[in-house]
């Protein structure tokens, strides 16, 4: 049972913008952390931005400033707004949802960013 479809991937040049969106469900949006992760070929798959239920975000040190986090309630969906993208942002990226320690996190199948002249 898919729970998270992530789109809006794709090919775009350096200083470029691009939109990331995961399809959710009310529940988890109210009930989970949800974040965007990213791994690269050969790389540990990393943090890239989380957001809370309650609205608080966060993000890792090398997309501040570039990258935003948000959530659409009506929508169900979770955004990642990325600009000023780099050759090094190129990596698989996927939706997650968090709820503690006690619970499994979810996972979208991921889509391809791929940053290139």
């Amino acid at each position: 049972q898919v729970q998270l479809v992530e789109s809006g991937g794709g090919l775009v040049h350096p200083g470029g913008s691009l939109r990331l969106s995961c399809a959710a469900s009310r529940i988890i949006l109210n009930s989970h952390t949800m974040g965007w992760f990213r791994q690269a070929p050969g790389q540990e798959r990393e943090v890239v931005a989380t957001i809370t239920s309650d609205g608080v975000t966060n993000y890792g040190d090398s997309v501040k400033g570039r990258f935003a986090i948000s959530e659409d309630n009506a929508k169900s969906t979770v955004y990642l707004q990325m600009s000023s993208l780099k050759p090094e942002d190129t990596a698989v990226y996927y939706c997650n949802a968090h709820r503690g320690a006690r619970y499994t996190d979810l996972w979208g199948r991921g889509t391809q960013v791929t940053v290139s002249s």
